[in-house]
C-alpha cells in the first residue's frame, strides 16, 4: 500500500507540474495573440439586424450579416444592416462587413457598389450619410472615429414600428383621418389602413409602403405626405376636395421588427404573386389587403392609382405591361411621370417597354382589379435631382411634394 500511496504521490506531482507547464504556457500565448476587444457591437434593440462579429488581430470588426431566405426558391437576401457600437470617445473604429452574396432569380448578386453608402448617428437623432469601400468578395470597409460612447450604423436611416406608431397617433387625433386594423402578419402584429380625406371625394389614392422591410424610404416617404395632408393649410384643403388616401404604411412589418431585408416571417416575398389569390397563412399581409381592397370595390370606393412604393438602387417608375389594351394606363403613367419630374426631385425616369416584373403589385392590381397601379422604386444610395446622398428629410419632402403631384394627376386633363 506505501508503494501505491507514493507511486500516486509522483505521478500526481508529474502530472501537475505538465499541467502548471502547460497553462503558464498558454497564458503566455493568450496574452500574445489575443487583443483584448475595446469595441462591442451591439444588435440587442428595435430594428437591428442579426450579426455575427468578432475582433480580429488587428483590432477591426468583423461582421458577417445573417441572410434573409425567400421559401420557394435558392433566393437570399441581405441589404439591411442597423447595428450599434459601443466604445470610448475618440476610438478610431474600423468594420468590415461581410455576407453580402446576395441571390436573386436564382443568380449571385449584389449592390454593393463605388455609389454604395452608410448612415451613422451619435445620438440616434441626427444621421449622417458617408461612402464605404467596397472589398473584393461582395464586402464592405467603413472607417469612423467615435464622437460619443455609442455610433449607430445602417444601410438607410431606419424607420422602425416605433416611428410609425408615433404618426398613427398623429392620424388618430385628426377628424378628416382614420387608422382601420384590416388583419395581423403572419408573427401577430397589426396591419393599419390610414385614410386620409374624405371618402366620397371623387378620387381614391392607394399607397403601400413597407413591402421589404429594409426600405426605409417607403416609410419616409409617406411620412412627408401624411404630413402635408394633415397640415389643414388651404393647399392641403384643396387636395382632399380631389382626392381620398388610403395607406398600408408597413406591410412587412415582422421583417422590420428583426432587421431583415426582404421577406416575411414566413419566407414570402410580399412583392410576387399578386398574380394570383394570397395565401392567408405564408403571406397573411397580402390577404388582408387584398380582402380589404375585395370590400373596398365593393363598396364602390375601388382606388383610380395605386403606387407600391420600394427602395433600390436605380430609382425608376416601374411600368407594368400585362397582356390586352393597356393604352389608357400608359398614358396615365406618361402623365404621373411628367409631374413627378415637375413637382419632385424625381429625375429616374421609368423603365423601358422590355422590362418586365411580373407578380409585382402593380401588375397584380392591374390584372386582377383594373386598378392603374405602378412600383415607384427610391434610389437609396443617391438623389441626382439633389445631388446627393438621401436622408430621411429628403424622402419626407418629396411626400410633402407628392401631394401636389397626385393633385394635378387626378384634376388635369391631357
Amino acid at each position: 500500500m506505501k508503494q501505491v500511496a507514493f507511486f500516486i504521490f509522483v505521478l500526481s506531482h508529474l502530472v501537475g507540474a505538465a499541467f502548471g507547464a502547460r497553462e503558464g504556457s498558454y497564458r503566455r500565448a493568450t496574452a500574445d495573440s489575443i487583443v483584448i476587444p475595446r469595441i462591442f457591437i451591439n444588435t440587442g434593440f428595435e430594428n437591428a439586424s442579426p450579426m455575427n462579429w468578432r475582433i480580429d488581430s488587428a483590432g477591426r470588426v468583423i461582421g458577417q450579416m445573417v441572410y434573409d431566405h425567400e421559401r420557394f426558391s435558392p433566393n437570399r437576401a441581405v441589404n439591411h444592416y442597423h447595428f450599434r457600437v459601443e466604445a470610448a470617445v475618440g476610438t478610431e473604429v474600423t468594420l468590415i462587413l461581410e455576407n453580402f452574396d446576395n441571390i436573386w432569380n436564382g443568380r449571385l448578386a449584389s449592390d454593393l457598389s463605388e455609389k454604395s453608402r452608410y448612415v451613422v448617428s451619435f445620438d440616434n437623432k441626427k444621421w449622417e450619410s458617408r461612402s464605404v469601400i467596397p472589398l473584393p468578395g461582395r464586402r464592405v470597409f467603413i472607417k469612423f472615429k467615435m464622437e460619443s460612447p455609442h455610433a449607430y450604423v445602417a444601410s438607410v436611416e431606419p424607420y422602425r414600428i416605433s416611428d410609425l406608431d408615433k404618426m398613427l397617433a398623429r392620424v388618430r387625433q385628426d377628424k378628416h383621418a382614420s387608422v382601420t386594423t384590416i388583419g395581423k402578419t403572419s408573427e401577430g402584429r397589426s396591419l393599419e389602413i390610414v385614410r386620409i380625406g374624405n371618402e366620397n371625394a371623387p378620387k381614391r389614392l392607394f399607397l403601400r409602403a413597407r413591402a421589404h422591410a429594409f426600405e426605409a424610404g417607403g416609410n419616409w416617404t409617406v411620412e412627408g405626405l401624411v404630413q402635408k395632408l394633415l397640415s389643414n393649410d388651404e393647399v392641403a384643403k384643396r387636395y382632399l376636395k380631389t382626392y381620398c388616401v388610403y395607406i398600408l404604411p408597413m406591410a412587412n412589418k415582422d421583417g422590420v421588427a428583426r432587421g431583415k431585408t426582404r421577406f416575411n416571417a414566413n419566407g414570402y416575398d410580399l412583392n410576387r404573386k399578386w398574380d394570383v389569390p394570397a395565401d392567408s397563412l405564408i403571406a397573411p399581409e397580402n390577404y388582408y389587403l387584398e380582402q380589404w381592397l375585395h370590400r373596398m370595390i365593393k363598396a364602390n370606393k375601388r382606388p383610380d392609382l395605386a403606387l407600391d412604393i420600394h427602395n433600390d438602387a436605380g430609382g425608376y417608375l416601374h411600368i407594368s405591361r400585362p397582356e390586352g389594351d393597356i393604352s389608357a394606363y400608359l398614358s396615365n403613367m406618361e402623365k404621373l411621370e411628367m409631374l413627378l419630374r415637375k413637382h419632385t426631385w424625381f429625375t429616374a425616369g421609368s423603365t423601358k417597354p422590355s422590362f418586365r416584373n411580373p407578380g409585382t403589385l402593380g401588375e397584380g392590381f392591374m390584372e386582377r382589379f383594373g386598378i392603374h397601379a405602378a412600383v415607384y422604386e427610391l434610389n437609396y444610395e443617391w438623389i441626382a435631382g439633389l445631388n446627393k446622398a438621401p436622408l430621411a428629410e429628403d424622402w419626407i419632402s418629396l411626400g410633402k411634394d407628392l401631394g401636389e403631384v397626385f393633385y394635378n394627376y387626378f384634376s388635369e386633363k391631357r
